[in-house]
């Protein structure tokens, strides 16, 4: 099972539950001393409490924030789903004091990685949720409330029969719609062929998105940090693909 969750009840009802597959398994695992130092220090500074639905990592129906109470601030917002690590998110937080940053990752372990880079840095004006991405979006966060959301190398679930987990498909496209403001760009980036070409059919499709590039892809995103793991993909052959979508 994923989520970390006891095994259910006889009389169990699996609709109650999830109805849809999440585009990651979440295994149990134990933090370095340094990560669950982080994670108890910091948690207070940097994480968002998320009232539960069923799930580990569900978000309850009617729960919302308002990010500009949170931040204290009206700011432009970043909003990065599977932020891994923290790379990407802790260096745009660093480097972007003038923006607020929201990170979603179900891993516990890199969320601890990425509070204690951040608190490295000094970078306050980032925020971390452990939950299930699309759920985040589609009712955690309000309509219209973020100015770019990343999706940086995403599980590309390679065998056929385990696509349908891929987060980047219709209904992803139209809750990425919802958080994002008028104007506000979706901006994705993989190493697997298949699957850009998938996010970019797509995206194509999204009424209610446009393209933010010319040619076959986008220009690669500056505001991208070059990662262990995207090196790792170049080495093996793969061409990095980005794309950039803009809100309608």
């Amino acid at each position: 099972m994923t989520d970390q969750q006891p095994l259910p009840p006889k009389s169990f009802d699996p609709s109650t539950f999830r109805d849809k597959p999440v585009s990651f398994v979440r295994r149990s695992g134990r933090m370095t001393p340094g990560q669950q130092r982080g994670w108890d220090e910091l948690s207070p500074l940097y994480r968002i409490e998320v009232p539960r639905g069923p799930a580990a990592t569900s978000v309850a129906e009617g729960a919302s924030i308002d990010p500009e109470a949170l931040f204290g601030r009206r700011a432009p917002l970043v909003v990065e789903v599977g932020s891994g690590q923290g790379h990407a998110i802790v260096h745009a937080a660093s480097t972007h004091p003038e923006r607020d940053h929201i990170a979603i990752e179900v891993f516990r372990a890199g969320l601890a990685r990425t509070m204690n880079a951040a608190d490295e840095v000094g970078a306050r004006n980032l925020r971390l949720i452990e939950a299930n991405a699309p759920e985040v979006l589609e009712r955690f966060l309000p309509a219209g409330s973020a100015d770019e959301l990343w999706v940086f190398f995403p599980d590309p679930w390679a065998k056929v029969r385990h696509q349908k987990r891929r987060l980047v498909n219709d209904e992803f496209a139209a809750i990425a719609a919802r958080v994002l403001r008028p104007g506000g760009v979706l901006r994705l980036a993989t190493d697997w062929e298949d699957y850009a070409e998938q996010m970019r059919e797509v995206l194509d499709a999204a009424p209610d998105f446009t393209r933010d590039f010319a040619g076959d892809w986008a220009e690669r995103f500056d505001g991208r940090i070059l990662t262990a793991f995207e090196r790792k993909g170049a080495d093996k052959g793969r061409d990095i693909r980005d794309l950039s979508y803009r809100r309608a």
